[in-house]
């Protein structure tokens, strides 16, 4: 876990920007703002649309909530910024993602969900900073290829993807792999099918912001998501078995997670 310094401030452990959420995914821009604060992110904010704003408001007063274009108008002021997460796939999400895009650059970007799926339709280059979180079926459209052949060979895909867009790469299954931009790769041996349940992909996402937040190199601090995210899952199931855990409760035991392995 990365060090938590005791003279310190909010900014002292970084800054999470969240482009996420949409009407009618309200959930994945909670999920993925408050499991950045989980993991010691010390600031996280929502930019969105404002139904969203007002829900997730409700439920987390501990976020900042802006609007999407004040969100682009401060990308300079944040540590890492995430973008994706339910944020639907419409011409105003694809105008979103490609101002994000250029605008960001050289600061952590993490894509996930809608926005793998917009980045499978759109040409446009990365930042050098950035890691994407698909599942399969994203990593298919973003190879243009087929379900099937990415899961015949993952760690092959997950090195094709890092290599086509020059990135670090978390292709989530069952035995998630991780891969840099030298092609290295790592293999997450935790989890169960307790996480095969919508929003954990949000969680996991703002886990891994909010790791990368505190400083975290990008190839480490994915790995490190990856890891809390599959033994919370493990942690959460022991009580609540495979079948009941829900994403909430990824968020409400991460502690327990992060208390075996911090000092």
């Amino acid at each position: 876990m990365p060090f938590r310094e005791q003279n310190s401030n909010k900014g002292t452990f970084g800054k999470v920007l969240n482009f996420c959420g949409s009407k009618n995914y309200i959930g994945a821009a909670y999920f993925s703002v408050v499991s950045s604060l989980k993991v010691g992110a010390g600031y996280s904010a929502l930019a969105s649309s404002k139904d969203v704003i007002q829900s997730v408001s409700k439920l987390l007063p501990e976020a900042v909530f802006l609007t999407s274009e004040d969100g682009l108008k401060r990308l300079q002021e944040f540590s890492v910024i995430l973008i994706g997460c339910g944020i639907g796939q419409d011409s105003e999400a694809e105008n979103l993602l490609k101002k994000v895009l250029l605008k960001v650059e050289n600061k952590p970007v993490i894509i996930d969900a809608d926005g793998l799926n917009i980045l499978s339709k759109i040409k446009i280059h990365l930042p050098q900073n950035t890691i994407i979180t698909p599942h399969p079926a994203e990593a298919a459209r973003l190879l243009k290829t087929s379900t099937e052949n990415v899961l015949k060979d993952l760690e092959s895909s997950a090195k094709k993807l890092s290599e086509k867009y020059n990135c670090v790469t978390v292709l989530k299954t069952h035995r998630t792999v991780i891969c840099n931009k030298d092609l290295i790769i790592h293999i997450n041996e935790h989890g169960n099918s307790a996480l095969a349940k919508a929003g954990s992909g949000d969680v996991l996402a703002g886990i891994i912001a909010g790791l990368i937040a505190q400083g975290m190199d990008l190839f480490e601090g994915a790995k490190l998501g990856v890891y809390l995210h599959s033994r919370t899952g493990e942690i959460a199931s022991e009580e609540l078995s495979e079948y009941s855990v829900l994403a909430s409760d990824i968020i409400k035991y991460i502690h327990l997670s992060i208390k075996e392995i911090a000092h």
